[in-house]
């Protein structure tokens, strides 16, 4: 099993199955499932979180009342000139 580690360095591909330490090995097998599983986790939390926000957006379009005006509108209304 070869595997590429990007870093700040550049790229390394490494051959696991070289590795002749069999506990060295195993550990490394180990490693690169727990990597290879939070990876899935952390694209399904992503993906959960932007559907989350999505719904939430949608919900919030329809609720006018629920529109804060921020302090620039409000400021930027203030100071116009009033038009008779």
């Amino acid at each position: 099993m070869i595997i590429t580690i990007k870093n700040d360095d550049g790229t390394i591909s490494y051959d696991i199955n070289n590795i002749e330490d069999e506990q060295t090995k195993a550990n490394a097998h180990v490693t690169i499932n727990k990597v290879g599983t939070l990876e899935t986790v952390l694209e399904a939390l992503n993906f959960a979180s932007a559907t989350h926000r999505g719904n939430l957006e949608s919900l919030l379009k329809d609720t006018p009342e629920a529109v804060v005006e921020s302090e620039e509108e409000t400021v930027n209304e203030e100071a116009s000139p009033e038009e008779d």
